[in-house]
């Protein structure tokens, strides 16, 4: 097909923007920066995909930055995705993709390079006229990124910025929604606007679990949701503390909180990894919560316990007692294993965790989106039945930190009594059996 009948027939086809809704499309206006805070599935990559093609059609942008959580969101989302910029390129003009060189090229010479990041310092140097930033809010360490992707948004008369995320209340998202009527432009939607596009199972299921719900407020209908008053955890001091990468580690455990039972409505099993390092500070490496068949969660905890060279398997026993054991030795019986009990409520077992977040000694490493709307939704009144959710994965946190603190705080000589992954560590006095149980 020659180019005179590819474009013909896009034209016929009425391109993306005969496909828009009106709240994807770019704002009127000599604004620099665009910011789409919209719902899960609301089509923001479609938005993004399509105004950078736009861009590159009209001559607009020649120098792009395409950055995305992870170099794989980058890739298969931004650019190979369902609405990625190939997808939604015109027949006249698809860009040449190189993935080892993390470039698109167009056929006007106007170039687009993939970002992670998850390695800010790659930004330093490259210089654009324009930038699309995806989910924003989940990025490892915004800010550093964002500074590092606005220091090279410098060529040309009039550079510009898209950023495409569903809300939370980090720091940067926060400023940038400040600059709204001055230089940045906000369009806020929901999933529901896109219901036309959406299976109708997945729009029901979304209905029924999450309408209603902080969750579902947040990733559904896009609203920037403050801390819960009385809440342990702050989302204020996980971002301060925050890291992209975990220093060397002294111990690593697999928490996990098992559901009591496996059917549609079940709670989550809680899956968290967590190691303390040399300065007695702790970190959280995964969150591989979800809902599991036992063999499931069994496997995914040990998986993680092998790949992150871990000590020891945590696990609460309070619903499944010596099942939870078997399912996971059934599994790998040479595990080094130990079970806790619960014999307070959760806001007491909680409490003294939340504290050291609040000391400044827990990071993050990385983003937990789930993990931590949990920690800033549980809040001190949870044991008198008033929270209306199960807390899996903060359980599973919670669990995970008792049994490094305890560690850390032991004396030196009974923590180095370790047996192999068979026998695990000798058991020291642990002075806060009487918070977290036995």
């Amino acid at each position: 097909m020659s180019i005179a009948s590819a474009l013909a027939e896009t034209l016929q086809d009425g391109g993306w923007r005969a496909k828009a809704r009106s709240s994807q499309l770019p704002p009127q206006g000599d604004w620099n920066g665009w910011v789409v805070c919209a719902g899960r599935g609301f089509g923001k990559n479609f938005t993004g995909a399509g105004w950078i093609n736009e861009c590159v059609e009209t001559g607009t942008a020649g120098r792009i930055a395409l950055v995305a959580a992870t170099a794989a969101d980058a890739r298969d989302v931004m650019v190979e995705g369902e609405s990625g910029i190939l997808r939604l390129a015109p027949s006249w003009n698809v860009p040449q993709y190189e993935p080892s060189k993390r470039r698109l090229t167009w056929n006007n010479g106007a170039t687009a390079t993939l970002f992670s990041a998850e390695e800010s310092d790659r930004l330093r140097g490259p210089q654009f006229d324009l930038a699309w930033a995806d989910e924003l809010a989940a990025w490892p360490d915004p800010q550093s990124t964002w500074d590092m992707l606005m220091f090279g948004l410098r060529l040309g008369r009039h550079p510009r910025w898209l950023a495409t995320t569903t809300p939370r209340p980090i720091k940067l998202l926060k400023a940038l929604l400040s600059r709204e009527g001055q230089d940045v432009v906000v369009t806020r939607g929901s999933t529901f606007e896109n219901e036309a596009n959406l299976a109708p199972t997945f729009i029901q299921a979304l209905r029924d679990r999450y309408e209603g719900t902080r969750l579902g407020r947040q990733e559904i209908n896009a609203e920037m949701l403050s801390d819960t008053p009385g809440a342990l955890w702050q989302l204020e001091w996980l971002d301060r503390d925050r890291v992209a990468k975990a220093p060397e580690l002294r111990r690593i455990v697999v928490a996990i909180d098992p559901a009591a039972s496996n059917n549609e409505g079940s709670d989550e099993t809680g899956i968290v990894v967590a190691g303390v390092g040399g300065d007695k500070h702790a970190y959280i490496l995964e969150d591989l919560s979800g809902r599991y068949a036992p063999h499931e969660w069994a496997a995914k905890a040990i998986d993680a316990y092998r790949r992150h060279k871990a000590d020891r398997i945590i696990a609460e026993v309070n619903n499944g007692g010596a099942m939870v054991e078997g399912t996971i030795r059934a599994v790998d019986p040479l595990v080094s294993y130990r079970s806790v009990h619960a014999s307070r409520g959760k806001v007491v077992r909680a409490e003294p965790i939340a504290a050291l977040y609040e000391q400044r000694k827990v990071h993050h490493v990385g983003s937990f989106a789930t993990l931590e709307d949990q920690l800033c939704a549980f809040t001190s009144d949870f044991d008198r039945g008033r929270a209306g959710y199960s807390p899996d994965r903060v359980d599973a946190l919670v669990w995970a930190l008792t049994e490094l603190i305890a560690r850390w705080q032991a004396p030196t000589a009974v923590v180095g009594t370790y047996r192999g992954h068979a026998g695990g560590y000798g058991e020291p006095s642990n002075p806060l059996n009487g918070v977290y149980g036995t």
